[in-house]
């Protein structure tokens, strides 16, 4: 009698927590590598495990999850946090998780608004991007070529044979390129990572005095060589993909 196989992901426990026996802590320094950004795989097979066995065929709902358990550490309100939680939602998605339900809106360190300020923190510009560029349908982004670029693909929201390309590039020192063959329009974040602010396409994104969000608009990119920088975040929106599976 189920409709859906709902699961709760924490990859570790904030430093309030940090009594708590031999549970892992994630800390800035961890937080771009591979063994951090992957660790929301390794639950999702195993609750899928018990998907199959208890609720076999059901869909799959990640209906809690954050930087870490506990509230978050400090620093889950700053850029670094959105290299986890955009990876989260691109692995996921290709994994087919239909849902996935962020802790918290406006509460705590992991919140995607300041409970204080009421100004949003970097995840809540990767949510809203992922929200108007990501479509429902998950394609094949191909390997990245890279150990720390990950790439995703999904067709463009509200553009028939449109494609949306997330490049996240998790490496701290080194440049990343993608060789795309149509024009785009991309929106880069990037910034301080230990900032709670962050900048599209180099403009630091803010909402207005009276609260209403900024024009966000994508930059033209022509066909050939995308280059990466270091510890950025790139959505490439490829409106003449002409995907047939997104038509």
């Amino acid at each position: 009698g189920l409709d859906v196989f709902s699961y709760h992901f924490y990859g570790g426990v904030s430093e309030r927590c940090a009594k708590m026996g031999n549970i892992p802590h994630s800390s800035p320094e961890t937080a771009l590598s591979n063994e951090w950004l992957s660790l929301t795989v390794r639950d999702e097979e195993f609750y899928a495990a018990l998907r199959d066995k208890y609720a076999p065929g059901k869909p799959m709902w990640l209906t809690e999850t954050g930087e870490t358990a506990c509230g978050g550490n400090r620093w889950a309100s700053d850029f670094i946090d959105s290299f986890r939680y955009l990876n989260q939602l691109g692995v996921l998605a290709k994994r087919g998780v239909q849902v996935v339900m962020h802790n918290t809106l406006n509460a705590s360190d992991y919140g995607l608004i300041d409970e204080n300020t009421l100004a949003p923190r970097p995840n809540y510009w990767s949510a809203l991007l992922w929200r108007r560029l990501m479509g429902t349908t998950v394609l094949d982004a191909g390997a990245s070529g890279a150990e720390n670029l990950h790439l995703y693909a999904q067709c463009l929201r509200n553009e028939p044979g449109g494609v949306a390309l997330l490049a996240i590039n998790a490496d701290r020192t080194a440049s990343a390129e993608l060789d795309v063959p149509v024009k785009s329009e991309r929106y880069t974040l990037s910034g301080e990572l230990m900032s709670n602010t962050v900048s599209l396409n180099g403009k630091e994104l803010n909402v207005s005095a009276s609260g209403d969000l900024p024009e966000v608009r994508g930059k033209a990119q022509k066909a050939g060589r995308v280059e990466l920088a270091p510890a950025t975040i790139t959505f490439l929106a490829i409106r003449g993909a002409n995907n047939a599976a997104c038509r």
